[in-house]
């Protein structure tokens, strides 16, 4: 992803975001633990192909790809929709 569709997206995207991650905050929280290797910047997931469990997380100037079904399902989810 480019440095500038990636600018635009963040700009556009970063409210859905923290709608999301506030959600996922409440929903799975009581099994969750922090780590001390956990992100200490704002992330943003993006859910490439929900049947395979793609997830690109943009965590600064860093993408990391992370293959989790489950995660995928739970933020589609906790993402709704109309």
């Amino acid at each position: 992803m480019s440095d500038t569709s990636r600018r635009k997206f963040l700009a556009v995207a970063g409210v859905g975001a923290a709608a999301t991650a506030t959600a996922l905050g409440t929903a799975g929280s009581a099994e969750a633990k922090p780590s001390a290797k956990r992100a200490k910047e704002p992330v943003l997931a993006i859910v490439d192909d929900p049947a395979q469990g793609t997830v690109r997380l943009l965590v600064g100037e860093r993408e990391v790809v992370v293959q989790d079904r489950d995660l995928a399902i739970r933020l589609l989810n906790a993402a709704g929709g109309n």
